[in-house]
């Protein structure tokens, strides 16, 4: 395995994104969010369109609070910290906009400006 390549979240001065509560890589845009409406293991958590410098864990189906689901645990490239999860698939015909998306929890990361 090799060393994984950083990545960074590009912007104009003002632009704001967030990073990992523990080691500061860049996680994600605040202009990818989708919804803040969400409820992660540890608190509230936000869907995002996309994420950087994540690794994701096996896939498992997971019973969530709005059905099962199968979803990956996300860690952080760097300090292996966990974040979130992926959604691979949604059982339900309703759910099925969440796939592909990514669920940071607000409490393992922190928002920056450029």
């Amino acid at each position: 395995m090799g060393r994984p390549v950083v990545q960074y979240i590009a912007g104009k001065k003002g632009t704001k994104y967030y990073v990992c509560k523990e080691c500061k890589r860049h996680l994600a845009a605040y202009d990818s969010i989708i919804s803040k409406a969400f409820q992660g293991q540890s608190g509230q958590a936000y869907l995002f369109e996309s994420a950087v410098n994540v690794y994701t864990g096996p896939k498992m189906e997971r019973v969530l609070m709005t059905g099962l689901h199968v979803v990956c645990d996300l860690y952080c490239v760097h300090c292996h910290s966990p974040l979130g999860w992926y959604y691979v698939d949604a059982y339900e015909e309703s759910q099925k906009y969440k796939v592909g998306k990514f669920i940071l929890e607000k409490a393992h990361m922190e928002r920056k400006r450029h």
